[in-house]
């Protein structure tokens, strides 16, 4: 009895359990997925560059000892000795780089890729709300075409039991029980990659989201997609040309490259330290001699010759700042071109949803008619099943125009450099339990 109820029980909250949105499951990718837990990682390993390049600027203090065991021994005409000892010497420096060119412009490097990186991260975290959403949005669009094939085994089937009734009686030939026999094996197949579809769609959010996804919320019914704000393409082009991730971070990187020319340089420059030494040094021999001193003085290198390699680095350098040049006209112009696809795919995608909607009415009520008709007898067999595989491959279309412009919003802000998670929160609140 205690069992039955507990089965009773865990059906009952089972049911009620309330289907995960676009938030919970963005969330749970928050946590989980490895791409962006590896994005994660970089962006922490790049805040130490900063770090690192300051380090060449602060001073340098190490601490040395040697012990040394010796064996003497003295001959001269009138005496001669044999003795051992160990002598022991400490000593701690400090050099205080004065004037380091090469260690300055690292220090502004440092800074400089602790920024890359943070635009690496941001670019990441777009790329998860819009991996997140692309994921999210295949599962309904397969859940909606597994139950437009559904319905369309299940009228297949219904037509075809009507054929072999009508059959049977007379009032058909053998060729309209084949025909809707066909179109039913046809739905059922169909239905079997749908369901195949849908397993393999889920799994691909469970890779994203590091567990089995729960029943996903869908979209409201009779919700109306915004056009963009501002609604001009241009606005979105320009926006994207300067405030994209991908521009960002190739600006950045190009300023380390700049940067990078001037430190091959520094190469053929004097480095002066401020060097400040104390040393304590003993020798307990025949008679104890024990020394300190303290020394500070000032230390100038200059290179003269180092086999050409300096010139070698600067070149190297130029050439890949010409290279960083190339790279971020790319990242602008590719900024650009996916901004304005974004656009344009939410513009369109917006009247192709019209059209489909249209369709869809228009295609139930073919449908409607057709049966009609084929119930008066003005209608034969394949003029119904043609109805109805039209209507579901309408609804089919319907459903993939709807996610596919959903995915273009989020892409367009993408482009721009301005998808955040309050966009996510925005495309939660068109969804609703199934």
């Amino acid at each position: 009895m205690k069992r039955a109820l507990a089965i009773c029980l865990s059906s009952l909250f089972a049911s009620a359990a309330f289907a995960a949105d676009l938030t919970q499951v963005y969330r749970d990718a928050l946590a989980n997925d490895a791409k962006f837990s590896a994005a994660r990682a970089q962006f922490e390993a790049g805040q130490e560059k900063v770090v690192q390049g300051r380090a060449g600027l602060l001073p340098v203090i190490a601490a040395s000892a040697t012990s040394t065991w010796n064996d003497v021994s003295y001959r001269a005409s009138s005496a001669s000795s044999d003795y051992t000892y160990n002598s022991n010497g400490y000593a701690v420096q400090l050099t205080q780089p004065l004037f380091r060119w090469q260690n300055w412009v690292q220090y502004k490097q440092g800074e400089l890729q602790t920024a890359l990186a943070g635009s690496q991260y941001g670019q990441a975290r777009q790329d998860l709300i819009l991996r997140t959403a692309e994921a999210y949005f295949n599962v309904l669009n397969a859940e909606d075409t597994l139950a437009a094939v559904s319905q369309l085994r299940t009228a297949a089937a219904e037509q075809l039991e009507i054929a072999k009734t009508s059959f049977e009686v007379g009032t058909v030939t053998i060729t309209d029980v084949h025909e809707a026999q066909s179109r039913f094996d046809l739905a059922s197949a169909q239905e079997i990659a749908a369901r195949n579809d849908l397993d393999v769609r889920r799994e691909s959010l469970a890779q994203i989201i590091g567990k089995e996804p729960e029943p996903l919320a869908g979209l409201r019914s009779g919700v109306e997609l915004q056009r963009p704000q501002p609604d001009n393409i241009g606005e979105w082009v320009s926006a994207a040309e300067q405030s994209s991730f991908g521009v960002q971070a190739q600006q950045l990187a190009r300023e380390i490259a700049t940067r990078e020319v001037s430190r091959a340089s520094g190469g053929h420059m004097p480095t002066l330290d401020l060097v400040a030494t104390h040393s304590l040094n003993s020798r307990p021999s025949i008679s104890f001699d024990r020394s300190e001193s303290t020394t500070v003085g000032l230390q100038l290198n200059v290179p003269l010759y180092q086999g050409g390699g300096v010139s070698s680095r600067e070149r190297e350098a130029a050439a890949l700042k010409l290279k960083a040049d190339a790279d971020l006209e790319d990242a602008r112009r590719s900024a650009a071109l996916a901004a304005r696809q974004s656009y344009l795919g939410v513009t369109s995608g917006m009247a192709q949803v019209r059209a489909l909607e249209a369709a869809r009415l228009s295609s139930t009520s073919a449908l409607e008619a057709n049966k009609l008709g084929y119930e008066v007898g003005v209608r034969i067999n394949i003029d119904v099943l043609n109805a109805q595989s039209q209507l579901a491959d309408t609804l089919q279309k319907l459903s993939r125009a709807r996610y596919d412009t959903l995915l273009a919003q989020l892409r367009l802000k993408a482009a721009a450099g301005t998808l955040g998670e309050e966009d996510v929160l925005a495309i939660n609140a068109l969804l609703a339990e199934r």
